[in-house]
Protein backbone atom coordinates (compact mmCIF):
# COMPACT_ATOMS: atom_id res chain seq x y z
CA UNK A 1 0.00 0.00 0.00
CA UNK A 2 0.94 3.37 -0.85
CA UNK A 3 2.40 5.35 2.79
CA UNK A 4 0.03 7.57 4.22
CA UNK A 5 0.29 11.25 5.43
CA UNK A 6 1.86 12.95 2.39
CA UNK A 7 0.29 16.40 1.08
CA UNK A 8 0.26 15.23 -2.99
CA UNK A 9 0.71 12.85 -5.24
CA UNK A 10 4.11 11.59 -5.87
CA UNK A 11 5.95 9.29 -8.28
CA UNK A 12 7.28 6.19 -7.11
CA UNK A 13 10.61 6.30 -7.13
CA UNK A 14 11.27 2.46 -6.80
CA UNK A 15 9.13 1.65 -9.92
CA UNK A 16 6.12 0.48 -7.81
CA UNK A 17 3.75 2.91 -8.56
CA UNK A 18 2.46 2.13 -12.13
CA UNK A 19 2.09 5.20 -14.15
CA UNK A 20 1.45 3.56 -17.24
CA UNK A 21 3.32 4.90 -20.28
CA UNK A 22 4.10 8.25 -18.88
CA UNK A 23 0.69 9.60 -18.65
CA UNK A 24 0.86 10.89 -15.03
CA UNK A 25 3.77 12.15 -13.70
CA UNK A 26 4.60 13.78 -10.09
CA UNK A 27 1.94 16.35 -8.52
CA UNK A 28 2.06 19.59 -10.79
CA UNK A 29 3.51 16.86 -13.55
CA UNK A 30 -0.21 17.13 -15.37
CA UNK A 31 -1.33 13.99 -17.69
CA UNK A 32 -0.22 13.45 -21.07
CA UNK A 33 -2.52 14.42 -24.34
CA UNK A 34 -2.84 11.29 -25.55
CA UNK A 35 -4.79 10.12 -22.36
CA UNK A 36 -6.84 13.21 -21.70
CA UNK A 37 -8.03 11.68 -24.78
CA UNK A 38 -8.35 8.21 -24.07
CA UNK A 39 -10.21 9.20 -21.31
CA UNK A 40 -12.89 11.80 -22.95
CA UNK A 41 -13.54 8.58 -25.11
CA UNK A 42 -14.48 6.34 -22.54
CA UNK A 43 -16.26 9.01 -20.89
CA UNK A 44 -18.32 9.06 -23.78
CA UNK A 45 -18.83 4.87 -24.63
CA UNK A 46 -19.98 5.14 -20.93
CA UNK A 47 -22.32 7.21 -20.95
CA UNK A 48 -23.96 6.61 -24.03
CA UNK A 49 -25.20 3.16 -23.11
CA UNK A 50 -27.97 4.99 -21.06
CA UNK A 51 -29.33 6.58 -24.35
CA UNK A 52 -29.08 3.82 -26.75
CA UNK A 53 -32.42 2.96 -25.81
CA UNK A 54 -34.36 6.26 -26.76
CA UNK A 55 -34.50 5.82 -30.50
CA UNK A 56 -35.22 2.14 -30.18
CA UNK A 57 -38.36 1.80 -28.07
CA UNK A 58 -40.97 1.19 -30.91
CA UNK A 59 -39.11 -1.29 -32.12
CA UNK A 60 -37.93 -2.74 -28.66
CA UNK A 61 -41.39 -3.10 -27.75
CA UNK A 62 -43.05 -4.70 -31.27
CA UNK A 63 -39.94 -7.05 -31.30
CA UNK A 64 -41.16 -8.15 -27.58
CA UNK A 65 -44.66 -7.42 -27.54
CA UNK A 66 -44.68 -4.48 -25.42
CA UNK A 67 -46.62 -1.74 -25.03
CA UNK A 68 -46.07 1.85 -25.32
CA UNK A 69 -46.02 2.17 -21.38
CA UNK A 70 -43.99 -0.85 -20.62
CA UNK A 71 -41.54 0.32 -23.56
CA UNK A 72 -40.88 3.53 -22.40
CA UNK A 73 -40.05 2.02 -19.09
CA UNK A 74 -36.79 0.94 -20.10
CA UNK A 75 -35.52 4.75 -20.33
CA UNK A 76 -37.13 5.31 -16.54
CA UNK A 77 -35.85 2.27 -15.03
CA UNK A 78 -32.52 2.98 -16.64
CA UNK A 79 -32.61 6.60 -15.11
CA UNK A 80 -33.47 5.41 -11.97
CA UNK A 81 -30.33 2.65 -12.02
CA UNK A 82 -27.85 6.12 -12.74
CA UNK A 83 -29.57 7.61 -9.67
CA UNK A 84 -29.04 5.08 -7.45
CA UNK A 85 -25.22 4.87 -9.05
CA UNK A 86 -24.38 8.10 -8.59
CA UNK A 87 -25.59 7.20 -4.52
CA UNK A 88 -24.06 3.94 -4.08
CA UNK A 89 -21.14 3.17 -6.71
CA UNK A 90 -19.65 6.77 -7.47
CA UNK A 91 -18.42 7.59 -3.99
CA UNK A 92 -16.07 4.34 -4.20
CA UNK A 93 -13.89 6.45 -6.25
CA UNK A 94 -12.23 7.60 -2.95
CA UNK A 95 -12.18 4.53 -1.31
CA UNK A 96 -11.02 1.96 -3.62
CA UNK A 97 -8.03 1.79 -6.40
CA UNK A 98 -9.47 3.68 -9.50
CA UNK A 99 -8.05 2.15 -12.07
CA UNK A 100 -9.10 -1.04 -10.95
CA UNK A 101 -12.85 0.29 -10.27
CA UNK A 102 -12.85 1.84 -13.83
CA UNK A 103 -11.66 -1.84 -15.17
CA UNK A 104 -14.32 -3.74 -12.89
CA UNK A 105 -17.24 -0.93 -13.84
CA UNK A 106 -16.30 -1.33 -18.15
CA UNK A 107 -16.63 -5.20 -18.30
CA UNK A 108 -19.81 -5.31 -15.86
CA UNK A 109 -21.07 -3.00 -18.00
CA UNK A 110 -20.25 -4.97 -21.26
CA UNK A 111 -21.86 -7.86 -19.65
CA UNK A 112 -24.92 -5.62 -19.17
CA UNK A 113 -25.18 -4.64 -22.40
CA UNK A 114 -25.07 -8.12 -24.09
CA UNK A 115 -27.50 -9.28 -21.37
CA UNK A 116 -30.15 -6.20 -22.96
CA UNK A 117 -29.37 -7.49 -26.48
CA UNK A 118 -30.33 -11.26 -25.61
CA UNK A 119 -33.63 -10.77 -23.24
CA UNK A 120 -35.75 -12.88 -24.16
CA UNK A 121 -38.85 -10.46 -22.85
CA UNK A 122 -39.44 -7.47 -20.62
CA UNK A 123 -39.61 -9.05 -17.47
CA UNK A 124 -35.44 -9.99 -18.09
CA UNK A 125 -34.79 -6.49 -20.44
CA UNK A 126 -36.06 -3.76 -17.64
CA UNK A 127 -33.27 -5.35 -14.78
CA UNK A 128 -30.69 -5.18 -17.53
CA UNK A 129 -31.59 -1.64 -18.08
CA UNK A 130 -31.51 -0.96 -14.35
CA UNK A 131 -27.99 -2.17 -14.28
CA UNK A 132 -27.13 -0.68 -17.24
CA UNK A 133 -27.75 2.48 -15.83
CA UNK A 134 -26.43 2.28 -12.68
CA UNK A 135 -23.28 1.00 -14.22
CA UNK A 136 -23.49 4.19 -16.66
CA UNK A 137 -22.06 6.04 -13.37
CA UNK A 138 -18.92 4.96 -14.96
CA UNK A 139 -18.65 8.05 -16.80
CA UNK A 140 -18.45 10.11 -13.08
CA UNK A 141 -15.72 7.89 -11.80
CA UNK A 142 -13.53 9.23 -14.75
CA UNK A 143 -14.10 12.73 -14.45
CA UNK A 144 -12.93 13.14 -10.89
CA UNK A 145 -9.95 10.70 -11.97
CA UNK A 146 -8.92 13.22 -14.54
CA UNK A 147 -9.23 15.90 -12.53
CA UNK A 148 -6.52 14.15 -9.74
CA UNK A 149 -4.04 13.43 -12.26
CA UNK A 150 -4.24 16.94 -13.83
CA UNK A 151 -2.32 19.90 -12.72
CA UNK A 152 -3.41 22.63 -10.68
CA UNK A 153 -3.01 25.19 -13.71
CA UNK A 154 -4.83 22.74 -16.03
CA UNK A 155 -7.07 20.88 -14.19
CA UNK A 156 -9.88 23.00 -15.39
CA UNK A 157 -8.60 22.13 -19.23
CA UNK A 158 -8.69 18.60 -18.45
CA UNK A 159 -12.05 18.57 -16.91
CA UNK A 160 -13.66 20.24 -19.97
CA UNK A 161 -12.11 17.99 -22.89
CA UNK A 162 -12.91 15.20 -20.60
CA UNK A 163 -16.28 16.29 -20.08
CA UNK A 164 -16.21 17.19 -24.11
CA UNK A 165 -15.87 13.61 -24.45
CA UNK A 166 -19.19 12.92 -21.80
CA UNK A 167 -21.59 15.50 -24.28
CA UNK A 168 -20.35 14.09 -27.63
CA UNK A 169 -21.42 10.55 -26.12
CA UNK A 170 -24.63 11.73 -25.57
CA UNK A 171 -25.10 13.45 -28.58
CA UNK A 172 -24.22 10.28 -30.64
CA UNK A 173 -26.01 7.39 -28.76
CA UNK A 174 -28.93 7.88 -30.70
CA UNK A 175 -27.75 8.62 -33.83
CA UNK A 176 -25.15 5.46 -33.89
CA UNK A 177 -28.29 3.67 -32.04
CA UNK A 178 -30.68 4.25 -34.71
CA UNK A 179 -27.85 3.30 -37.94
CA UNK A 180 -27.20 -0.04 -36.13
CA UNK A 181 -30.85 -1.26 -35.63
CA UNK A 182 -31.32 -0.34 -39.84
CA UNK A 183 -28.89 -3.01 -40.47
CA UNK A 184 -30.32 -5.97 -38.75
CA UNK A 185 -32.07 -6.07 -35.03
CA UNK A 186 -32.28 -3.70 -32.56
CA UNK A 187 -30.03 -6.37 -30.50
CA UNK A 188 -27.26 -5.71 -32.61
CA UNK A 189 -26.66 -1.87 -31.08
CA UNK A 190 -26.10 -3.64 -27.47
CA UNK A 191 -23.98 -6.21 -28.51
CA UNK A 192 -21.90 -3.86 -30.21
CA UNK A 193 -21.71 -1.81 -27.23
CA UNK A 194 -21.30 -4.46 -24.79
CA UNK A 195 -18.17 -5.38 -27.03
CA UNK A 196 -16.92 -2.04 -26.99
CA UNK A 197 -16.61 -1.61 -23.63
CA UNK A 198 -14.92 -4.52 -22.89
CA UNK A 199 -12.32 -3.74 -25.32
CA UNK A 200 -12.42 0.11 -23.48
CA UNK A 201 -11.84 -2.12 -19.67
CA UNK A 202 -8.34 -3.74 -21.45
CA UNK A 203 -7.77 -0.32 -23.12
CA UNK A 204 -7.96 1.50 -19.74
CA UNK A 205 -6.10 -1.51 -17.56
CA UNK A 206 -3.14 -0.29 -20.34
CA UNK A 207 -3.23 3.00 -20.38
CA UNK A 208 -4.44 4.36 -16.99
CA UNK A 209 -1.98 4.94 -13.63
CA UNK A 210 -3.29 3.28 -10.25
CA UNK A 211 -4.27 5.67 -8.41
CA UNK A 212 -5.54 5.40 -4.84
CA UNK A 213 -7.18 8.36 -2.35
CA UNK A 214 -5.69 8.53 1.02
CA UNK A 215 -9.60 7.75 2.58
CA UNK A 216 -9.55 5.97 5.93
CA UNK A 217 -13.21 5.85 5.95
CA UNK A 218 -15.35 2.51 5.44
CA UNK A 219 -18.48 2.06 2.70
CA UNK A 220 -21.15 3.26 5.31
CA UNK A 221 -19.32 6.07 6.96
CA UNK A 222 -17.93 6.93 3.45
CA UNK A 223 -21.91 7.55 1.53
CA UNK A 224 -22.51 9.29 4.75
CA UNK A 225 -20.03 11.30 4.01
CA UNK A 226 -21.76 12.86 0.84
CA UNK A 227 -24.33 14.46 3.00
CA UNK A 228 -22.08 15.68 5.06
CA UNK A 229 -20.04 17.72 2.12
CA UNK A 230 -23.18 19.15 1.35
CA UNK A 231 -23.16 20.47 5.02
CA UNK A 232 -19.70 21.63 5.23
CA UNK A 233 -18.91 22.92 2.07
CA UNK A 234 -20.61 26.26 0.81
CA UNK A 235 -18.77 26.38 -2.62
CA UNK A 236 -20.22 22.95 -3.26
CA UNK A 237 -23.79 23.69 -1.85
CA UNK A 238 -23.58 26.85 -4.02
CA UNK A 239 -22.19 24.90 -7.66
CA UNK A 240 -25.32 22.28 -6.88
CA UNK A 241 -27.78 24.82 -6.95
CA UNK A 242 -26.16 26.22 -9.95
CA UNK A 243 -26.21 22.71 -11.79
CA UNK A 244 -29.76 21.99 -10.42
CA UNK A 245 -31.11 25.53 -12.00
CA UNK A 246 -29.11 25.12 -15.43
CA UNK A 247 -29.95 21.11 -15.83
CA UNK A 248 -33.69 21.88 -15.36
CA UNK A 249 -33.74 24.40 -17.30
CA UNK A 250 -32.15 21.89 -19.75
CA UNK A 251 -34.42 19.66 -19.42
CA UNK A 252 -37.49 21.61 -19.94
CA UNK A 253 -36.53 22.44 -23.39
CA UNK A 254 -35.54 18.58 -24.27
CA UNK A 255 -38.87 17.44 -22.58
CA UNK A 256 -41.48 19.00 -25.06
CA UNK A 257 -39.31 19.78 -27.85
CA UNK A 258 -40.00 16.87 -30.23
CA UNK A 259 -43.52 17.84 -29.55
CA UNK A 260 -43.52 21.50 -30.55
CA UNK A 261 -41.48 20.04 -33.56
CA UNK A 262 -43.65 17.24 -33.92
CA UNK A 263 -47.15 18.84 -33.71
CA UNK A 264 -46.60 22.69 -35.14
CA UNK A 265 -43.73 21.57 -37.91
CA UNK A 266 -44.86 17.92 -39.08
CA UNK A 267 -41.58 16.70 -38.49
CA UNK A 268 -40.63 12.86 -38.72
CA UNK A 269 -38.93 11.14 -35.75
CA UNK A 270 -35.70 11.53 -38.21
CA UNK A 271 -35.38 14.83 -38.41
CA UNK A 272 -36.39 15.64 -35.09
CA UNK A 273 -33.59 13.69 -34.04
CA UNK A 274 -31.23 15.99 -35.54
CA UNK A 275 -31.84 18.49 -33.50
CA UNK A 276 -29.61 16.99 -31.00
CA UNK A 277 -27.18 17.33 -33.07
CA UNK A 278 -26.91 21.66 -31.83
CA UNK A 279 -25.39 19.49 -28.85
CA UNK A 280 -22.17 20.11 -30.71
CA UNK A 281 -21.98 23.41 -29.32
CA UNK A 282 -22.29 22.23 -25.99
CA UNK A 283 -19.14 20.36 -26.42
CA UNK A 284 -17.25 23.22 -27.30
CA UNK A 285 -18.53 25.34 -24.74
CA UNK A 286 -16.68 22.98 -22.06
CA UNK A 287 -13.29 23.51 -23.24
CA UNK A 288 -13.66 27.05 -23.09
CA UNK A 289 -15.37 27.17 -19.65
CA UNK A 290 -12.75 24.70 -18.59
CA UNK A 291 -9.79 27.24 -19.34
CA UNK A 292 -12.00 30.35 -17.61
CA UNK A 293 -11.83 27.95 -14.67
CA UNK A 294 -8.32 27.56 -14.50
CA UNK A 295 -7.71 31.16 -14.73
CA UNK A 296 -9.60 32.08 -11.91
CA UNK A 297 -12.43 33.50 -14.08
CA UNK A 298 -15.40 31.37 -12.78
CA UNK A 299 -17.09 33.87 -11.44
CA UNK A 300 -17.58 35.58 -15.29
CA UNK A 301 -18.38 32.12 -16.68
CA UNK A 302 -20.91 31.79 -14.30
CA UNK A 303 -22.60 35.46 -14.59
CA UNK A 304 -22.43 34.99 -18.90
CA UNK A 305 -23.38 31.42 -19.02
CA UNK A 306 -26.33 31.97 -16.49
CA UNK A 307 -27.38 35.61 -18.89
CA UNK A 308 -26.97 32.84 -22.40
CA UNK A 309 -29.56 30.72 -20.65
CA UNK A 310 -31.81 33.37 -19.89
CA UNK A 311 -31.59 35.10 -23.21
CA UNK A 312 -32.11 31.78 -25.26
CA UNK A 313 -35.71 31.59 -24.16
CA UNK A 314 -36.48 34.35 -26.09
CA UNK A 315 -35.77 32.69 -28.77
CA UNK A 316 -37.08 29.36 -27.98
CA UNK A 317 -40.54 31.27 -27.21
CA UNK A 318 -40.37 32.75 -30.82
CA UNK A 319 -39.42 29.29 -32.23
CA UNK A 320 -42.91 27.89 -33.01
CA UNK A 321 -43.09 30.83 -35.42
CA UNK A 322 -39.70 29.79 -37.02
CA UNK A 323 -37.32 27.31 -36.83
CA UNK A 324 -34.13 29.52 -37.26
CA UNK A 325 -34.76 31.08 -34.16
CA UNK A 326 -35.67 27.59 -32.38
CA UNK A 327 -32.10 26.38 -33.71
CA UNK A 328 -30.55 29.37 -32.37
CA UNK A 329 -32.24 29.27 -28.86
CA UNK A 330 -31.11 25.32 -28.94
CA UNK A 331 -27.35 26.00 -29.60
CA UNK A 332 -27.55 29.21 -26.85
CA UNK A 333 -29.00 27.26 -24.37
CA UNK A 334 -26.94 24.24 -24.63
CA UNK A 335 -23.54 26.56 -25.06
CA UNK A 336 -24.70 28.13 -21.67
CA UNK A 337 -26.19 24.75 -19.85
CA UNK A 338 -23.09 22.65 -20.52
CA UNK A 339 -20.34 25.93 -19.83
CA UNK A 340 -21.59 26.59 -16.57
CA UNK A 341 -21.32 22.61 -15.75
CA UNK A 342 -18.14 22.69 -16.98
CA UNK A 343 -17.63 25.46 -14.11
CA UNK A 344 -19.31 24.22 -11.64
CA UNK A 345 -17.07 20.92 -11.78
CA UNK A 346 -14.02 22.80 -12.42
CA UNK A 347 -14.82 24.69 -8.66
CA UNK A 348 -16.22 21.67 -6.46
CA UNK A 349 -12.58 19.93 -7.88
CA UNK A 350 -10.74 22.61 -5.86
CA UNK A 351 -11.98 22.57 -2.72
CA UNK A 352 -11.44 19.14 -1.40
CA UNK A 353 -8.63 17.12 -3.18
CA UNK A 354 -9.07 13.62 -1.43
CA UNK A 355 -13.14 13.34 -1.94
CA UNK A 356 -13.55 14.16 -5.58
CA UNK A 357 -15.76 11.40 -6.54
CA UNK A 358 -18.24 12.00 -3.21
CA UNK A 359 -18.15 15.75 -4.81
CA UNK A 360 -19.20 14.61 -7.79
CA UNK A 361 -21.26 12.30 -6.42
CA UNK A 362 -23.20 14.96 -4.16
CA UNK A 363 -23.47 17.52 -6.51
CA UNK A 364 -24.83 15.19 -9.59
CA UNK A 365 -27.77 14.20 -7.17
CA UNK A 366 -28.75 17.54 -6.65
CA UNK A 367 -28.45 18.28 -10.49
CA UNK A 368 -30.80 15.39 -11.13
CA UNK A 369 -33.16 16.88 -8.87
CA UNK A 370 -32.87 19.52 -11.14
CA UNK A 371 -33.32 17.75 -14.45
CA UNK A 372 -35.85 15.49 -13.01
CA UNK A 373 -38.25 18.55 -11.74
CA UNK A 374 -38.08 20.56 -15.21
CA UNK A 375 -38.43 17.61 -17.15
CA UNK A 376 -41.77 16.68 -15.20
CA UNK A 377 -43.01 20.33 -15.26
CA UNK A 378 -42.30 20.92 -18.52
CA UNK A 379 -44.65 17.57 -20.06
CA UNK A 380 -47.37 18.66 -17.60
CA UNK A 381 -46.80 22.51 -18.69
CA UNK A 382 -47.00 21.22 -22.42
CA UNK A 383 -49.84 19.67 -22.52
CA UNK A 384 -51.91 22.47 -20.37
CA UNK A 385 -50.45 25.35 -21.86
CA UNK A 386 -48.70 24.84 -24.96
CA UNK A 387 -45.01 25.71 -25.69
CA UNK A 388 -46.18 29.57 -24.41
CA UNK A 389 -45.98 27.81 -21.09
CA UNK A 390 -42.98 25.78 -21.33
CA UNK A 391 -40.83 28.68 -22.40
CA UNK A 392 -42.70 30.15 -18.85
CA UNK A 393 -41.38 27.60 -17.03
CA UNK A 394 -37.41 27.28 -18.91
CA UNK A 395 -36.69 31.06 -18.36
CA UNK A 396 -37.68 30.56 -14.87
CA UNK A 397 -35.56 28.18 -14.38
CA UNK A 398 -32.76 29.83 -16.33
CA UNK A 399 -33.12 33.34 -13.82
CA UNK A 400 -32.80 31.14 -10.86
CA UNK A 401 -28.81 31.21 -11.58
CA UNK A 402 -29.27 34.57 -12.80
CA UNK A 403 -30.33 35.42 -9.31
CA UNK A 404 -27.76 33.05 -7.42
CA UNK A 405 -25.56 34.94 -9.62
CA UNK A 406 -26.94 38.41 -8.98
CA UNK A 407 -26.96 37.20 -4.72
CA UNK A 408 -23.64 36.12 -4.97
CA UNK A 409 -21.81 39.47 -6.72
CA UNK A 410 -23.84 41.69 -4.38
CA UNK A 411 -23.38 39.96 -0.99
CA UNK A 412 -20.03 38.83 -1.58
CA UNK A 413 -20.20 35.99 1.25
CA UNK A 414 -16.51 35.76 3.48
CA UNK A 415 -16.06 32.48 2.07
CA UNK A 416 -16.10 33.56 -1.59
CA UNK A 417 -13.44 35.74 -0.73
CA UNK A 418 -9.98 33.93 -0.28
CA UNK A 419 -8.70 33.84 -3.95
CA UNK A 420 -11.80 35.70 -5.63
CA UNK A 421 -12.78 32.36 -7.69
CA UNK A 422 -15.31 31.19 -4.98
CA UNK A 423 -13.05 28.49 -3.77
CA UNK A 424 -11.17 27.64 -0.67
CA UNK A 425 -7.35 26.37 -0.29
CA UNK A 426 -7.37 22.70 -0.18
CA UNK A 427 -7.11 21.45 2.97
CA UNK A 428 -6.44 17.84 3.56
CA UNK A 429 -3.89 15.64 1.54
CA UNK A 430 -4.99 14.23 -1.91
CA UNK A 431 -4.68 11.08 -3.37
CA UNK A 432 -1.35 9.39 -5.06
CA UNK A 433 -0.59 6.35 -7.44
CA UNK A 434 -0.63 3.63 -6.29
CA UNK A 435 1.66 0.68 -5.43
Amino acid sequence: MSPRGTEAATTDQSGGAAVARGAATAAGGGISGGLVLVMAVATGLAVANNYYAQPLLPVIGHSLKLNPGISGLIVTVAQIGYALGLVLLLPLGDLVERRRLVVVLSVASGVALIGMGLSPSGAVLLPAALLVGGLTVLAQVLVPFAASLASEEDRGRVVGLVMSGLLIGILLARTVAGFLAETGSWRIVYYVAGVAMVVQAGVLRWRLPRWKEDSRLGYPALLASVLGLLRDEPVLRLRALYGMFSFGTFSVLWTSLAFLLSRDYHYSSGVIGLFGLAGAAGAGAATLAGRFSDRGLARVSSGVTSALMVLSWFALWAGHRSVWLLILGVVVLDVGAQGLHITNQGEIYKIRPEARSRLTAAYMVVYFIGGAAGSALSAFVYGSAGWAGVSLVGVAFAAGDGLLWLVMRLAEPAWLRPDRRGVRPARVTAGRPAR
